[in-house]
């Protein structure tokens, strides 16, 4: 490939230009900008070319038109090995650029701001950048296109090694990057604009698109092949690992699972999750009193499972989870005395993560897509119906609100045992709401006498409620909505039950 002589640099990202532009300098490369990226260049003692200089015509209206010109695109697009291009090149006295260092108005961060108006949208649609960026890569075998700071650092490493030259190999390499970038650029575009015309977070289009963070080893099962793919620095997707051999489909799925129930909760909180239901959740006033009161709901089922927290896990806590054969752990840090007990379980995954956003919920069917906004609604007990004679005291409020909380990551059917701050029986995927209530009791391995049942639809009969008295239940939450609900209403008066309907459902298939 011939030598880089020629670049033009225009970045709305300044990040690592200054750097990037005095290693070009030192390679001999003549630089050419425009705008902010130029004045900055020359600010800091770096010799510069303005665009305007070049095209002989000065940015015009606003900045809106600086780089769509003949002597800007046609020295991009001109094919090096065409003699008819390079003829009309000395024709019009255009000089060939070599390398085009292009990053885009940040779109997306200023539709992300809450009250965004049409005009501030349209203002900071990127023009052409997006058009120098694809007139580079469609002509990527010649012209060298930089859409990001990170790789400003190998691209100026690898030229050194070769005398001011890239490899074709990088050349298709970047190329490729540029065109995700303007593809992504006008995703973004496409479905923000779609929203103001009240589409809302459901637009017109689908686009979903994101970056391969990893390869995994394989799916569910070894016969299929799996890839981590993540749109953002935080949430599982974009969490950190800090320990342990790599992961598995299988952990991310749990992990997720693990981190969105602990999300949940206000208090230091723990979940246990075995295959996305929990085996065992609890809310406390210290991270470890959580931790063992979640392992005393289910510790058969605990051993092998993937822990989240909401809290910093500290000494205490990582010691007492060393003692259980544990495949990963979700937490927003650890303290380094706990590090130093976790990382000596060789292959225990641990990952820092961070909050984020929340994205769409999207699961694939044979031949399309479903997308939903995520469920987070929250319980407002002023919002609830106490529909039995008798209402709940005080101390079954509080385990009421903890179950409503925790039923909600289980899968439906879905019957969850608990206390103020603890899990105690968990019946997940039933194909009937009353073998929920008898598996969640067999499960139980604490006592169930005096606990509250919280069940994520209504019951279609009384036998769910009947079900749940009969191993000690003194109060029942679930939605409400049954044609049979007067039925279920009249069998916990009978029974002694407080009975709260939430008016909310809450399904997980």
């Amino acid at each position: 490939m011939p030598r880089i002589q020629r670049a033009l640099l225009s970045v709305t990202d300044k990040t690592g230009i200054l750097d990037f532009g005095r290693r070009l300098l030192e390679l001999r490369v003549e630089l050419i900008s425009t705008g902010g990226t130029a004045k900055l260049l020359r600010d800091s003692g770096i010799a510069v070319r303005d665009v305007s200089e070049v095209t002989g015509f000065p940015e015009m209206l606003d900045g809106r038109v600086k780089t769509m010109h003949p002597k800007v695109t046609g020295a991009i697009l001109a094919v090096r090995g065409n003699q008819e291009h390079q003829k009309a090149l000395a024709e019009h006295g255009i000089e060939p650029i070599d390398m085009v260092v292009v990053n885009l108005y940040q779109f997306e961060k200023i539709a992300a701001k809450a009250g965004a108006t049409l005009d501030e949208l349209i203002e900071n649609i990127d023009i052409g950048g997006p058009t120098m960026i694809r007139s580079a890569a469609k002509n990527f075998q010649d012209v060298a296109v930089v859409t990001s700071p990170d790789d400003y650092r190998a691209i100026s490493d690898e030229m050194r090694e070769n005398g001011g030259c890239l490899t074709r190999e990088t050349h298709w390499r970047l190329a490729q990057k540029a065109f995700r970038t303007t593809a992504d650029y006008d995703g973004a575009i496409s479905v923000r604009l779609a929203q103001v015309d009240g589409d809302g977070p459901l637009a017109a289009r689908l686009s979903i698109s994101a970056d391969k963070r990893m390869d995994l080893r394989y799916g569910e099962n070894p016969h299929q092949q799996a890839a981590l793919y993540s749109t953002h620095c935080a949430g599982i997707a974009g969490a950190e690992q800090l320990h342990g051999k790599e992961l598995s489909y299988n952990n991310l799925v749990d992990l997720d699972a693990a981190w969105q129930l602990v999300n949940e909760f206000t208090r230091p909180a723990a979940a246990i999750i075995k295959h996305t239901n929990p085996a065992g959740c609890s809310e406390q006033e210290t991270l470890v009193a959580s931790y063992r009161k979640a392992l005393e709901c289910d510790p058969l089922s605990a051993f092998g499972g993937v822990i989240g927290f909401n809290r910093t896990v500290d000494a205490e806590t990582a010691q007492e989870v060393a003692k259980l054969f544990v495949e990963a752990i979700a937490a927003p840090d650890y303290s380094p005395e706990a590090l130093t007990a976790l990382q000596s379980k060789k292959n225990l995954r641990l990952m820092r993560v961070a909050p984020g956003p929340e994205p769409l919920v999207i699961k694939s069917i044979s031949g399309g897509y479903l997308a939903q906004t995520p469920d987070t609604q929250h319980l407002d007990r002023t919002n609830t119906e106490v529909k039995s004679k008798r209402a709940p005291s005080e101390e079954e409020w509080a385990a009421l609100e903890f179950a409503w909380k925790v039923v909600k990551h289980v899968k439906s059917n879905a019957i969850v045992y608990a206390r103020a701050g603890q899990i105690v029986g968990v019946g997940a995927g039933q194909m009937s709401r009353v073998d929920s209530a008898r598996i969640g009791a067999m499960k139980a391995v604490l006592p169930l006498e005096g606990t509250v049942v919280a069940s994520d639809a209504f019951f279609p009969f009384p036998d769910g409620v009947e079900e749940a008295a009969k191993h000690g239940v003194t109060a029942v939450i679930e939605p409400g909505g049954s044609v049979k609900d007067g039925d279920v209403i009249a069998a916990a008066d009978q029974l002694g039950l407080a009975m709260v309907f939430t008016g909310v459902r809450h399904f997980r298939h």
